[in-house]
């Protein structure tokens, strides 16, 4: 069909090239054409369109298109009959192979036949109608016989020796229903005199067993409510015990004359004998500390008290440590004072300090011994640590050691958020003025005690007296 058309269409080109040569006397001259427009000799040589009035040219021109749009047509015509011969092809090779399949089935005889078709991929049926109806009878024959075999055993099970049981198909009936099979059963005979008097010896048995049971739960239920009556006596007798005990010590702690008079005993050289104090110090500028101290150990007595922050635990302390003299650190600069207090009697003790150039005095018995500047200079004390009596504080509330613990007694311990003048630093040394701390006072609900450090009443003044 291709050659055919290509040979009509060069049969008209020819006829066409000749006319013009003819009526001319000239050839054609071949130029491009622009892409998308349609082939024929209507262009110029510049792609232009060149208008024709010529009635052939036209026809052939038309001729031309309607020959290409049916080589288009039967390209694709040809396109899809290939797809469809190529469908059939793969059918026909499919049946060949099942025929091939259905040929072997029949030489191995009926039996493999049905074999053979269970195993048919394609999942076809027996071709033969009447064939399939046969097999689908047989099978419902089997199965009916099957059904029946199974009726007569269940029948010969049910039908016990010596009893009337039976299963009868009923028609009519006062229920009204079908005639399915019904199972009708007989009165009970009376029991035999020996069986009877058999299970009633059991029972008796089985009752006395009974009553024991009871009887022993009884008497299980009796000992538990008297074991919980014990115990709850017995609880109830160690909690009033307790509460004995927490009242003598409270009573104990509450003996002091005045919440004042008593003192904090640090007998040990430990990392873990100290004293609390509960209230913090604010923000201060200024400071005065004064207490009462005894101690006779050597060398140093250790940390009177020492007060950390965050961030440092070296704020405020007091410390003799080893062969140094007295120390008063703040902010961890170091002042040494000309105290003297490891001579085992009790002596008064203040220390002063203001951020204006760091300015400290330090007063011992009432006289001043010793003063000094530039210790922590404009440095404010902050605000929110822990003051502990008798450790050094190497992180804020603990890590003490025990070779800077102070060993002795302490009491009145007073704090004060300015400088106190000197007259009233000798009434305090001389017990003829007391003054508590504005900042930290000496009473007995704001000092605690750790580790096995005691408190104990103690009259200042009497104690110096006797002292001396």
């Amino acid at each position: 069909m291709l050659n055919l058309i290509v040979g009509i269409l060069y049969l008209v080109s020819g006829r066409t090239a000749r006319a013009n040569e003819g009526a001319t006397g000239s050839r054609f001259v071949c130029n491009a054409i622009p892409p998308g427009a349609e082939p024929g000799c209507g262009y110029g040589p510049t792609g232009n369109r060149v208008q024709s009035t010529s009635q052939v040219e036209d026809e052939l021109r038309n001729t031309i298109i309607q020959l290409r749009e049916t080589i288009l047509l039967q390209k694709e015509t040809i396109v899809s009959q290939q797809g469809t011969i190529k469908e059939l092809n793969s059918k026909l090779a499919r049946c060949e192979s099942s025929a091939d399949d259905t040929s072997q089935s029949r030489a191995r005889g009926q039996g493999s036949r049905r074999k053979e078709y269970g195993k048919n991929t394609m999942g076809d049926l027996p071709r033969d109608p009447s064939e399939t109806i046969d097999q689908l009878g047989k099978t419902m024959q089997s199965l009916k016989g099957r059904l029946e075999s199974l009726e007569q055993q269940q029948q010969q099970q049910l039908r016990l020796p010596g009893s009337n049981l039976s299963l009868t198909s009923g028609g009519g009936g006062g229920g009204g229903g079908g005639g399915g099979p019904v199972a009708s059963l007989p009165p009970l005979a009376p029991l035999p005199t020996e069986l009877r008097e058999v299970l009633r010896q059991r029972l008796e048995v089985l009752e006395g067993q009974l009553l024991r049971k009871v009887s022993e739960l009884e008497e299980e239920k009796s000992q538990l409510l008297n074991e919980t009556a014990g115990h709850r006596q017995r609880t109830e007798s160690m909690l009033s015990s307790l509460l004995e005990r927490i009242t003598e010590l409270e009573r104990t702690n509450n003996a002091f004359k005045s919440p004042e008079d008593f003192k904090v005993s640090l007998s040990v050289r430990t990392n873990y004998l100290f004293g609390r104090i509960k209230k913090s110090l604010p923000e201060m500028y200024a400071f005065t500390v004064c207490m009462w101290l005894k101690s006779s150990a050597s060398p140093g007595i250790g940390t009177p008290f020492s007060y950390g922050v965050p961030g440092q635990a070296n704020e405020i302390v007091l410390i003799e440590w080893g062969n140094n003299p007295i120390e008063l650190l703040v902010n961890d600069k170091v002042a040494q004072l000309p105290l003297s207090v490891s001579d085992g009697r009790w002596h008064h003790i203040c220390i002063t300090w203001t951020t204006r150039d760091g300015f400290w005095e330090a007063y011992q018995d009432g006289e001043r011994l010793g003063t000094g500047d530039n210790l922590a200079p404009w440095h404010p004390i902050k605000p929110g640590g822990v003051i502990i009596l008798g450790q050094e504080q190497d992180i804020v509330g603990g890590r003490f050691d025990a070779t800077q613990a102070f060993v002795g007694e302490m009491s009145q311990f007073n704090m004060w958020d300015r400088v106190l003048r000197p007259g009233d630093i000798i009434g305090m040394a001389n017990c003829s003025a007391y003054m508590p701390g504005n900042v930290i006072p000496w009473v007995d609900t704001n000092v605690e005690v750790m580790g096995g450090a005691t408190k104990a009443p103690l009259e200042i003044c009497e104690e110096r007296a006797f002292d001396s």
